[in-house]
């Protein structure tokens, strides 16, 4: 692991965070568990350690390297914790929630907050229709990189979003294209895009992008 971490600091460093040892240390035994319990239960189809790092952790990384994060921050569809938990490592002045509808999912991202001693993290098993009645109009930030479908991502987070709150949307390299083809639908839900960032991952050069919704409502022009 001890190359990987060295892939890892390198490639957060690309994206202009510093990772110490402290936090290299705790992503070094979050993918212990990682590898642990998806040997028992299926996690995640990625399972090799170099492909960890990358697909996941600096993946998760660049939400926190491209998106101004503060305040309460909803991870929603976010598997095996990402990008909830990497966020948590690198940010632990962010309040997170992460959520998930599968029940062993959320197990094990408590297991991993538990033994990395993220305070910072709280995952809940729930469905994303049910999160109203206890998180109405109450995230600064919502965060997900599992939904294939942007607008009803978006018609679904709308009434958990405080005022002045935006929708963030992990993509791969179709994203600027959704965006675009989706943009009537989106206005009609009551939100516009207010950016589409298009970047290369970090020792990887996979195409990603990330795509930044606001509340129009929100607007005062």
């Amino acid at each position: 692991m001890t190359r990987d971490l060295t892939l890892l600091k390198d490639g957060a460093a690309e994206l202009g965070i510093s990772l110490g040892d402290a936090e290299l240390e705790r992503f070094s035994r979050f993918a212990d568990e990682l590898a642990k319990w998806n040997r028992k239960i299926n996690l995640t189809a990625i399972t090799e350690s170099r492909e960890v790092v990358l697909k996941h952790f600096l993946d998760s990384l660049t939400v926190a390297a491209r998106i101004h994060l503060a305040g309460r921050v909803l991870d929603i569809g976010s598997g095996a914790g990402f990008p909830g938990i990497p966020l948590a490592i690198v940010r632990p002045d962010l309040d997170i929630v992460s959520v998930d509808a599968v029940e062993k999912k959320i197990m094990f991202q408590r297991h991993a907050a538990r033994t990395l001693g993220l305070a910072n993290f709280k995952a809940l098993h729930a469905r994303g229709e049910a999160l109203p009645d206890l998180y109405g109009s109450y995230f600064d930030i919502i965060v997900s990189r599992a939904f294939a479908d942007l607008v009803n991502f978006a018609k679904m987070v709308l009434p958990l979003l405080a005022d002045g709150g935006v929708i963030v949307a992990m993509k791969g390299s179709e994203g600027k294209r959704e965006a675009v083809t989706h943009g009537q639908e989106l206005t009609e839900l009551g939100v516009r895009v207010e950016s589409v960032q298009e970047f290369g991952l970090p020792g990887a050069g996979d195409r990603r992008s990330i795509i930044m919704l606001r509340n129009k409502i929100d607007e005062h022009d």
